[in-house]
């Protein structure tokens, strides 16, 4: 028997029965959305033929986009064809094509685990809001400690490197005077930190962003193959201790915490990780640290951390968080990893060499292509010189009209929509290319075309 429609009860003129959405109507929009994410992004995602972008100018971009938000909601017809729109204007980051950023490629596990989360929306700082992701993260996080070596460790997964460096640094400060998380910066020494001249630049974003300040950030200088040096200058020196100090001039210093780093932004260089740590044992000084997390961030919150609560309260991880609302990324890398094992995942990641040792030995072979070093990882750094520039003598006019060369290709690439391939000045070296192989899309017909089509878009420079 139905029950009757109740009369409807309002409250300051707002009806309150029943929902305020359309379910069903929004269940059909979700569907024919998905069917548009299918055939637009995920079937072309390893498509060669398809352009990486569609470049348009801001303005022109503007005048194609609907940007502007209204009184009055659109109709789902309209929604989408905008939907469509911001798919053709992106650039596709799947694209075999797409050398960009340090990210690319896609992997159907970890997208279906996205899906999952965003359709869930949850928020990893509790067991009871996030039970099943909580767990994730603590399998993946456990089983990369197991694989550096460590018998025991913490960790949480954050946004990204940036916000990582941060925790660390403010983890090292934390470990060297703990007093400061209640009573500030004052009445402390003048914190320095060590760092390599070819670190992220998030390190000095981090020292201002907490207090310490970028003055009090050291850059040590590196060798040939821009790793840190710090290690061999040390060995050079009768003390290692002016080593550490020699560029803290003012009394009363005190440094807290030396960054190495694993694989530079532009050149993909390691520091000299063990001998780095060493020095920092003999010294006092913070490399790494475990268990330190919670101590350091926690805040107690009464409403979310409550000890009497029912179950386990030690799987309540947000309190060693910096954030409150937190993504479950561990379950992209953990879905991924369950799908490819630890085999297919080394696999992947020696294929990515291979094809970076495959393109040098190309570039080795073609005329006015010009290697910056050997690669030590998956960056392969280049010069391309153009025929009108293969007879200069070696100079400052020949360095200047080079360094015009690589803007004016990316330009080229990205209006014909051919490839996406970053360039940089870096260290007193005029632009060059930076191509880094990450994608499991990519194969060795693509390392081919890109150097085919730098010579394409050049052939009249």
């Amino acid at each position: 028997m139905l029950q009757k429609k109740k009369n409807a009860v309002l409250v300051d003129g707002v009806i309150l029965n029943g929902p305020i959405m359309d379910s069903k109507a929004g269940e059909k929009f979700v569907e024919e959305a998905c069917k548009i994410i299918m055939e637009e992004v995920i079937r072309k995602a390893d498509d060669v033929t398809e352009k990486v972008c569609e470049w348009r100018a801001p303005e022109a971009l503007k005048q194609i986009l609907d940007l502007e938000m209204r009184d009055t909601g659109e109709s789902h017809q309209k929604l989408l064809q905008l939907c469509r729109d911001v798919i053709q204007y992106s650039v596709k980051t799947s694209h075999p094509r797409f050398f960009n950023q340090l990210y690319a490629g896609i992997d159907y596990s970890s997208l279906v685990a996205r899906f999952i989360t965003e359709a869930l929306n949850p928020s990893v700082y509790t067991y009871e809001v996030s039970p099943v992701f909580l767990l994730v993260e603590e399998a993946v996080i456990k089983k990369m400690i197991e694989f550096i070596g460590w018998e025991e460790g913490d960790g949480i997964f954050n946004p990204g490197g940036s916000v990582s460096n941060m925790y660390a640094m403010n983890l090292a400060r934390y470990k060297f005077c703990p007093e400061i998380k209640e009573k500030g910066l004052s009445g402390l020494p003048r914190l320095v930190l060590f760092t390599s001249e070819e670190c992220h630049y998030s390190m000095k974003k981090a020292a201002s962003f907490l207090g310490i300040g970028t003055e009090n950030v050291y850059f040590i200088k590196t060798d040939e193959r821009m790793a840190a040096n710090m290690v061999v200058k040390c060995g050079r020196l009768r003390n290692e201790n002016q080593c550490i100090k020699r560029d803290v001039k003012y009394s009363g210093s005190a440094p807290f915490l030396v960054c190495a780093t694993a694989g530079t932004t532009v050149l993909g260089a390691f520091d000299p990780l063990d001998k780095i740590a060493d020095i920092c044992e003999k010294h006092g000084l913070w490399l790494h640290v475990d268990g330190l997390l919670k101590k350091c961030y926690s805040a107690k919150a009464a409403y979310l951390f409550q000890q009497d609560k029912f179950y386990d309260v030690s799987y309540d991880t947000g309190d060693k968080s910096i954030q409150c609302s937190r993504r479950p990324d561990a379950f992209k890398f953990w879905l991924m990893w369950k799908a490819l094992g630890t085999t297919g995942l080394e696999e992947r990641v020696n294929r990515a060499l291979a094809l970076a040792r495959y393109l040098v030995e190309e570039i080795k072979k073609r005329e006015g292509f010009q290697l910056i070093l050997e690669p030590e990882y998956a960056n392969v750094c280049f010069w391309y010189i153009p025929p009108s520039l293969r007879q200069m003598e070696d100079g400052p006019e020949f360095w200047q009209k080079l360094h015009q060369i690589a803007p004016i290709i990316k330009e080229r690439m990205m209006k014909k929509g051919s490839m996406m391939l970053g360039y940089q000045p870096h260290q007193g070296k005029v632009n060059f290319f930076r191509q880094v192989v990450i994608s499991p899309q990519v194969s060795r017909e693509d390392m081919d075309f890109l150097l085919d089509e730098i010579e394409l878009l050049a052939k009249d420079l």
